[in-house]
């Protein structure tokens, strides 16, 4: 499932007009894999649409892919945070709803299939996608249900990355297929899955 990486950004020289190209590249990114694909996107396109020098994109990114990376990282941070609180079975269920959305509905979470796809046919891909976004997450989410569990909210059925599969995976199922979240399905995984304690 989807994580805020720790890993530090690449160094930038701070002032304003490098933030708002480094932003205008990101945002440009985002926009052209919606519209087209990523099969069509490009470092050339990316550049165009940001009003910058391609160069610029390469002396800050090796490829289109570490730029959505940055994008789906920063978009993951504000729009699906990984519950930091004491986790209940409700904050649990609200972040597995919040996923859904972020998937099915989000310009971001289109970022997020497309990376999961390119990751199936490319070594690369998969060995940064991993190293960058879903390691760094999946630990915040097994944090998460572990300090749900000592805190006796949730009683998970299994071990923690099989409950987190098991919780996420019917989800992002819906998504790569183009299908809607069934109303009610994230409610039944919790159910069954977590066990809650009764209110």
């Amino acid at each position: 499932m989807p994580a805020a990486s720790s890993q530090p950004r690449r160094p930038r020289s701070g002032n304003r007009r490098d933030e708002a190209a480094r932003l205008a590249v990101l945002h440009a990114a985002d926009d052209l894999l919606v519209e087209h694909g990523f099969g069509a996107l490009t470092v050339e396109a990316i550049a165009r649409r940001a009003g910058v020098a391609k160069q610029t994109i390469y002396r800050w990114w090796p490829s289109k892919v570490e730029i959505l990376l940055d994008t789906l990282i920063e978009d993951s941070d504000k729009r699906l945070p990984v519950p930091t609180e004491r986790p209940t079975a409700e904050s649990i269920r609200g972040y597995l709803r919040a996923f859904a959305r972020f998937l099915t509905r989000d310009p971001a979470g289109k970022v997020l299939l497309a990376l999961m796809a390119e990751a199936q046919h490319n070594p690369d891909t998969a060995k940064r996608f991993h190293q960058r976004y879903l390691g760094p997450r999946r630990g915040l989410e097994r944090d998460m249900l572990a300090r749900g569990t000592d805190a006796g909210e949730v009683s998970p059925e299994l071990g923690p990355d099989a409950t987190l599969d098991a919780l996420v995976g019917p989800i992002v199922y819906c998504a790569l297929t183009g299908a809607s979240v069934p109303r009610g399905l994230v409610d039944t995984l919790v159910e069954n899955l977590l066990r809650p304690r009764p209110a």
